[in-house]
C-alpha cells in the first residue's frame, strides 16, 4: 500500500475500482487497477476514473471519462482525478446542448465544443502546477472520455480526449482499432478531411481530422483557454446492436495491441449473447501479460 498521510486522507486512491450500470441500449463495464509495477514499490495507481449521468429519462447522458497522470510525477494520481472532475463538470453543466448536438448529428460543433471543453481542463491543470511551483509536465494528464445519450434511438456515441491510450470496437468477434488518427508531430497543419476517408468501408461516418474550427455562435461549453499541449482526439461513430465499444488507458491499450493472444481471450470472453458480469469483467481486465505491467483503466459499452 502506498503511505497514508493522516491530514491528507482524501487523497487516497483505492488499487481497484469497479463500476457498471445499464442505461438506454447500453450495458455498461467499467474498471481501473492499479498495475504490478506500482504495487510493487507501493505506489499510488496513477489512473483516474469517473463515470456519472447526468439528466434524467431520454434526455440523459452517460459520461465515462479516464485519465492518467505523468509517469513518476509524485502527485499524478491526484492531476489525473481532478482533470476527470473538471471535465465531467462542464460536461454536466452542458448535458442538455451535447444530447442535442449528438442526436442532430453536428459533429462539427461537438468536436469545437468538447476541443475547447478539453483545453479548459487542461489548462487548469497548468495553472494548478504553476501555483505548486512545479514543471507543468509534472502535473499533467492524458484524457479520455465517452459520451453516451440515453435515448435507446440515438446510437451515437462520442469519443474525445488527448493522449495515449485505445479505442477498439468488437464487431462480429473480431477487434476493429478504430482510435482516431492524429499527425505524428504535434502542430503540422493539416487541412480538414484531407487524406481521410469519410466513411469506414462498414458505412460509419468519421470524424477524423484535426481541422479545428471555431466555435460557431451560442456554443460555448467553456471559454478557449489557448492551445493544447497535444493534439485532441474526436471521433463520432454509430453502433450497431451486437456491438462492443472499449476505450482505455495504454496500460490495456498496448498489450492488446502487442499480444494477439490478449485480443483472441477478450474477443471470446466478450462476444456472448450477454455481457459479463461486473466480476467477470475485473476478472478479465486483470489478465497478466508478460512485460505490461502499467496502470489498466477500460470501459467497454455493449450494445442491446
Amino acid at each position: 500500500m502506498p503511505p497514508a498521510d493522516p491530514d491528507g486522507l482524501d487523497e487516497l486512491v483505492p488499487d481497484t475500482v469497479l463500476d457498471g450500470a445499464r442505461y438506454g441500449a447500453c450495458t455498461i463495464r467499467a474498471v481501473s487497477l492499479r498495475g504490478d509495477s506500482a504495487r510493487y514499490r507501493g505506489e499510488p495507481r496513477r489512473d483516474a476514473l469517473l463515470t456519472a449521468r447526468f439528466g434524467s429519462g431520454e434526455q440523459a447522458l452517460v459520461l465515462v471519462a479516464m485519465a492518467t497522470g505523468a509517469r513518476a510525477a509524485p502527485a499524478a494520481h491526484l492531476a489525473a482525478a481532478e482533470v476527470c472532475r473538471w471535465t465531467a463538470r462542464a460536461v454536466g453543466r452542458s448535458h442538455a446542448r451535447l444530447v442535442e448536438d449528438i442526436r442532430a448529428a453536428r459533429r462539427g460543433d461537438l468536436k469545437s465544443g468538447l476541443h475547447r471543453l478539453t483545453d479548459r481542463s487542461l489548462g487548469r491543470l497548468r495553472a494548478g502546477a504553476a501555483e505548486q511551483g512545479v514543471a507543468p509536465e509534472e502535473y499533467t494528464a492524458g484524457l479520455r472520455c465517452l459520451l453516451l445519450p440515453a435515448d435507446p434511438e440515438c446510437r451515437t456515441r462520442v469519443f474525445f480526449g488527448v493522449g495515449e491510450g485505445g479505442l477498439f470496437r468488437l464487431r462480429d468477434g473480431e477487434w476493429q482499432d478504430i482510435e482516431p488518427y492524429v499527425p505524428e508531430q504535434p502542430g503540422t497543419a493539416r487541412a480538414a478531411g484531407a487524406d481521410v476517408p469519410a466513411e469506414t468501408p462498414e458505412g460509419d461516418r468519421l470524424t477524423m481530422d484535426l481541422g479545428i474550427t471555431a466555435a460557431p455562435p451560442g456554443n460555448a461549453y467553456e471559454p478557449d483557454p489557448g492551445p493544447p499541449p497535444e493534439p485532441f482526439r474526436f471521433r463520432a461513430s454509430v453502433a450497431r446492436p451486437g456491438d462492443a465499444l472499449l476505450m482505455c488507458t495504454a496500460g490495456l491499450a498496448e498489450p492488446l495491441r502487442g499480444e494477439p493472444e490478449l485480443c483472441a481471450y477478450l474477443g471470446r470472453r466478450w462476444s456472448g449473447p450477454t455481457p459479463p458480469g461486473l466480476a467477470a469483467f475485473l476478472a478479465d481486465s486483470q489478465v497478466r501479460v508478460k512485460g505490461y505491467s502499467d496502470d489498466r483503466t477500460a470501459a467497454a459499452v455493449w450494445e442491446a
